[in-house]
């Protein structure tokens, strides 16, 4: 095992995941320390600088919301119910020609789905025209300039990290001028790209954020809120700071990407005497086979490498809810990893093991066979008898259902060996077995058709082993489930696993799509399900017995149910992570 990886285990189960720092413990005490960001929330409310903390959520609507997208949700409304603060759901509806509605509105359902409410429903485009007043303010106090060089040359004229970038003549515009074209800019006399307007900073500073930034751009494109009324819209870092400012944030939370960016974010609010919100970073969410870039998976979908944004397989939260995942698995998941103030690769098994921990104490068991084997047990009466079996051992208000039993049911073909050898406890020729929650059989002939392939098997029952109430002193090792034929169900089951095949997919050689996992996805067409499953609540999560956890998928209908496998009842890759 890689020296940078901790195992461990919980229930024979491994769980691999790259080291966190010191403080992010996973131990069982309860005793928590303080991550760095709680440090400074609760210095600053010690030294009263504010009364009450107010964070935001400042998603763009040009993409569904991932698991990354999940730690800072986690981070910011956790924050908020911490010190008795607030949050806000702000949409950095600042570039038109990728935001959609349909975007918003996924965003909103997933944060809910979560299980947090913010306070204010905000977004950047309601503050266009006091952005654009802001800009002006700048441009007054001879700190911005409209320029008319393409982006080539201002990319050239900016220099590199070790030379000074360029002033070129339009940085001398006056003051008048420079509203002016500002003022025409707005009223949409210029094509797009034809002029920018820049702050006017320092283009010898070492921070190339600093060197006279784009702030505004022309972009002739319908907004999804405001329509046509703007071509001029704020660069990001331009509406960051101010909108955090307008809304009074205290604590804008960002990710380390955004750390050279802070001194634009300091810089802009200091000029214009606004309220000092305040930017803090923190280690973005990495994870083992999975991608957490919009554009990737924007490209999954339109590639068709999957059939939508809410793929079981994709990273985004619409995905995980579809496949069966728990919001609070993804919440204690955030949880346990913390928040680190540098990069770390989690593994995604430690994701899949607080999905397993919450299914377990939650999930309803039910019988499924896959790939059906027939069983009919010559003794037991032509009629069919109700049995009673317990909804989850782990939780002892969740009842019990009743299931029928019959005379013929079906058994997974692989719980039957023809030839079996010393150790093997399923049924074979002469060796009994128990049925779960019901009899002890005993397989007494095989049935095979012309090709000498086997068909059905002929068994009997002990009457007196009943499950409850067994009084016949029999003994066996192995118990199998089952489900009556008559009755019976047919469903189709999708077996969804990782969709890339290596662990660090964003540093792997090549195009990230090469290394696409080509059975991310196994469907069964036909599976047979206990009757209960079609009685049972819509959104119900299920441990198939010995075969997972499932939950049903919208393409169900009342003529043929279909369930997406939501994770394993072990970690199938654990093995070979522990190889590596």
């Amino acid at each position: 095992m890689p020296e940078n990886r901790v195992l461990v285990w919980n229930r024979g189960i491994a769980i691999y995941f790259v080291h966190l720092p010191p403080r992010n413990d996973l131990s069982m005490s309860e005793e928590k320390s303080l991550n760095f960001i709680e440090e400074i929330v609760e210095a600053d409310l010690a030294a009263g600088k504010y009364q009450s903390i107010l964070t935001r959520f400042p998603p763009e609507p040009n993409g569904y919301l991932h698991i990354g997208h999940a730690k800072s949700i986690c981070l910011n409304f956790g924050l908020a119910k911490k010190y008795g603060g607030k949050t806000n759901l702000r949409f950095d509806d600042t570039n038109p020609s990728t935001e959609e509605t349909e975007y918003v509105e996924s965003i909103k359902e997933d944060v809910k789905w979560l299980g947090f409410q913010w306070a204010d429903e905000l977004y950047a485009s309601n503050y266009f025209e006091q952005l654009y007043q802001f800009a002006v303010q700048l441009i007054e106090k001879g700190l911005a300039y409209v320029d008319d060089s393409n982006s080539e040359t201002i990319a050239q004229e900016k220099g590199t990290p070790t030379q000074a970038g360029i002033e070129n003549s339009f940085r001398s515009r006056s003051i008048s001028e420079n509203l002016q074209l500002f003022s025409e800019m707005r009223s949409g006399k210029y094509k797009d790209g034809e002029k920018v307007l820049r702050a006017k900073i320092d283009m010898a500073s070492s921070n190339m954020h600093m060197r006279d930034p784009i702030i505004y751009r022309i972009k002739h494109a319908h907004h999804h809120r405001t329509g046509d009324t703007w071509c001029i819209y704020p660069m990001y870092d331009f509406a960051h700071g101010q909108s955090d400012s307008i809304e009074n944030i205290t604590h804008s939370i960002c990710t380390l990407e955004f750390i050279p960016h802070r001194p634009l974010y300091d810089w802009c609010i200091e000029q214009l005497g606004i309220f000092p919100s305040k930017q803090y970073e923190f280690a973005r969410l990495n994870m083992t086979y999975t991608v957490m870039s919009k554009r990737k998976l924007l490209q999954l979908v339109n590639e068709k490498h999957v059939e939508g944004w809410d793929d079981p397989r994709m990273s985004t939260i619409s995905a995980m809810r579809r496949r069966g995942y728990p919001a609070e698995s993804i919440r204690e998941f955030c949880d346990k990893i913390g928040v680190a103030k540098r990069e770390n690769l989690i593994d995604v098994g430690l994701l899949e093991f607080c999905v397993r921990e919450t299914l377990n104490k939650t999930a309803l068991r039910r019988m499924v066979v896959f790939d059906p084997l027939k069983v009919v047990i010559t003794n037991y009466p032509d009629t069919v008898e109700m049995l009673e079996t317990e909804n989850n051992p782990e939780d002892p208000n969740a009842g019990t259902r009743t299931m029928p039993f019959s005379r013929e049911i079906y058994i997974e073909r692989d719980d039957f060996m023809e030839i079996a050898p010393k150790k093997y406890f399923r049924l074979a020729p002469g060796q009994m077995v128990r049925l779960k929650s019901a009899y002890i059989i005993k397989c007494d002939e095989v049935i095979k058709d012309a090709d000498g392939n086997i068909t059905e098997l002929k068994c009997s029952y002990i009457p007196e082993s009943k499950s409850g109430s067994d009084t016949s002193g029999i003994n066996v090792k192995g118990t199998l489930h089952w489900v009556s034929v008559a009755q019976a169900l047919q469903a189709e089951i999708r077996l969804y696993d990782r969709l890339f095949k290596v662990e660090d997919v964003a540093n792997a050689e090549g195009d990230f799509k090469d290394h696409i996992n080509p059975d991310s996805l196994q469907v069964l067409p036909i599976a047979y399900a206990e009757p209960a499953l079609l009685s049972d609540q819509p959104n119900s999560t299920y441990q198939f017995i010995r075969k997972g956890y499932f939950v049903l998928d919208r393409d169900s209908t009342n003529e043929k149910l279909v369930f997406n496998r939501t994770v394993t009842l072990k970690d199938g890759w654990a093995k070979e992570a522990k190889k590596a």
